[in-house]
Parts: C-alpha cells; sequence; structure tokens
C-alpha cells in the first residue's frame, strides 16, 4: 500500500478543495533532523516520521516481497535507483536551496523514473513467463480467488465515501510483517490522509499563512521572477520544460534550477514552510477528538513499521 505523508500535508488538503496556496509537509533536509511540522506538532502522542524513515519502510516492503516471490520460484526485482539525497520528496514548499541548486525541483530525476518504469524488469519478466506460469505470479503476488484475498474497507473523514481494497498474496504477507492487521492499517492511513478535507478550506483563508505567501512572491519579484505563489512558479517551470522539448532540455533544465532555488530561498527567508506547517498543525489541534485518535493510530502503526524495517533494510546511501 503506498504511503505518501510523514505528518499532515497542505498539499493533500489543496489537492482536495482545489486551491492555489499550499506548503510542504514533514522533514526538509537530507540530514533527518525534525523540519517544522515536527518542531510545531501541538499535540501530545506519536511523533510523525521523517521521509527518510517513510523510504525505509518502503524498502523494507519490496524487500520482504521479494523474498516471498522468491520463495515462490519466482524472480523480483526491488526499486533502489535512487540514492537518498536524491529520494528527498520535493514538498510545494520546500528551503532546501542546495538541494534545489542541483536538482531544480527534481524534474530530470522524475523523468529518469518514469523511463524505469517504462522499462520494468518486473514487468518485463512476467511477460517472458508462459501463460501459467504468469498466472500463477499473480496469484503469488497479489493473491488468487476470493478465499485468498482480504477485502478492506474504510470509511473517510467527515461522514464521507466508503474505500474499498484488495489485498492478498505476497503484497499481504509483507503489509502484516510490517504493520500487523492490514485492516487496521488501512483503516487508519485512510482517516489521517484524509483529514485535511476537513480543516482545509479554513487553512487557505488563514492570515497568517497567507500572509507569508505574499511576502514569499514578493522575494520572488526582487530575484526578478514573478509569481503569486509557490504553485504557480513549479507550473511555470513544468510547462516552459514541455514547451522546449528535447532539444532545448539543457536551458530547460538552468531555468529550473534558478527557479527552484530563488523559491527555495524566499522559502527560507519569509519562513514559509514553518508558517504553513504551524498553522496546518492549528487547525489540526482543533478537529474532533475520535480524529485525533485516528491520527496517533496511524502514526503509531508507522512507527512500529520503521522499528520493524530497520532490522530488514539499510537506510539507503
Amino acid at each position: 500500500m503506498k504511503r505518501a505523508f510523514a505528518s499532515l500535508c497542505l498539499s493533500a488538503a489543496l489537492a482536495v478543495t482545489g486551491a492555489v496556496v499550499t506548503a510542504g509537509c514533514g522533514h526538509g533536509s537530507d540530514s533527518g533532523s525534525p523540519g517544522p511540522a515536527t518542531a510545531a506538532a501541538g499535540r501530545s502522542g506519536p511523533r510523525p516520521l521523517t521521509w527518510q524513515q517513510e523510504l525505509r519502510i518502503t524498502d523494507a516492503q519490496q524487500r520482504l516481497t521479494r523474498r516471498c516471490m522468491n520463495s515462490h520460484g519466482f524472480a523480483y526485482w526491488e526499486d533502489r535507483t535512487l540514492t537518498l539525497r536524491e529520494s528527498m520528496p520535493v514538498r510545494y514548499v520546500q528551503d532546501d536551496v542546495a538541494w534545489a541548486e542541483e536538482y531544480g525541483y527534481g524534474g530530470r530525476i522524475e523523468a529518469r523514473q518514469d523511463q524505469l518504469r517504462l522499462h520494468n524488469p518486473i514487468a518485463a519478466y512476467r511477460q517472458s513467463l508462459s501463460a501459467t506460469r504468469r498466472a500463477a505470479f499473480d496469484k503469488a503476488l497479489d493473491g488468487g480467488g476470493d478465499s485468498d484475498v482480504q477485502v478492506l474497507s474504510a470509511q473517510l473523514p467527515g461522514g464521507g465515501q466508503e474505500v474499498r481494497t484488495r489485498l492478498g498474496g505476497c503484497t499481504k504477507v509483507a503489509e502484516e510483517a510490517l504493520y500487523g492487521d492490514p485492516g487496521d492499517w488501512f483503516r487508519a492511513s485512510k482517516a489521517a490522509t484524509g483529514l485535511p478535507a476537513l480543516y482545509g478550506q479554513q487553512l487557505l483563508r488563514d492570515r497568517q499563512l497567507t500572509t507569508a505567501v505574499s511576502a514569499w512572491s514578493r522575494c520572488m519579484k526582487r530575484a526578478g521572477l514573478s509569481y503569486p505563489d509557490p504553485r504557480a512558479a513549479r507550473d511555470a517551470v513544468r510547462e516552459n520544460t514541455a514547451r522546449l522539448g528535447t532539444t532545448g532540455a539543457d536551458k530547460a533544465f538552468a531555468t529550473e534550477r534558478r527557479t527552484a532555488a530563488a523559491d527555495a530561498t524566499c522559502a527560507r527567508a519569509t519562513s514559509l514552510k514553518t508558517v504553513a506547517a504551524t498553522r496546518e498543525t492549528y487547525y489540526v489541534d482543533r478537529l474532533p477528538g475520535r480524529y485525533g485518535e485516528a491520527l496517533d493510530t496511524y502514526r503509531r502503526l508507522e512507527r512500529q513499521a520503521y522499528d520493524r524495517a530497520v532490522r530488514i533494510v539499510p537506510q539507503r546511501a
């Protein structure tokens, strides 16, 4: 099951509300030191993981899946092609200037990953199998009939729709080894990642946040770049890269790095990331108690998974 957040993310709130002002989540540097979302956490209870810790859980899940598939007589590949530094998630607001100067917004990293997905060794291997062995591969990985597959369900926060997924085979084996009961993890993760829908509109109108975004925009203008918010800057870079195409790739990347470095510099100068994390914490702390309990459960299960992951795989170099 894909995990996508270390702390509650403003970007998730924005995805729900469709607004244009957003900030990052989790932790900002390669060092693994706590970022503003952790430092600003007002609630007692389990602390969110860093992105480095989350990545290690993902790597452990792949390792467990490979071991299980090997035990069924199949080859399986883990994806550890990126270094730890390259793997840093680019939140909507990030203030690691050195990273931005080297990687921009991560456009070339994403492009390389897209190419690797097109030539996925697991997919190629599966296609090389006979029809009978291919069916056996699929069953080993994801389970067979209803008797081999567990149907998980969860209610989204705020009386939202019920979501379901099917889990079986080695995918289930790996998840159970890390999180324990898959149903508990599915419900906790859906509850926690759905929380931004409950406070997103309030957050977007928050005066402290909008003031910080305006300060960021003025800072960017002084650097010769006119954007109302970080999303607009990133969208413009993406459009420029697409417009220049392959022949203008180097020019596009130079623009990406310059814009991203200015973005990160202004985010740091205006404390935008810290303000965003602090104001998000303010609204999370005021959610009804049952949602706080759901968040605590989510973080507790993630912490359990990480404690198990460190015994399974080393941290990426």
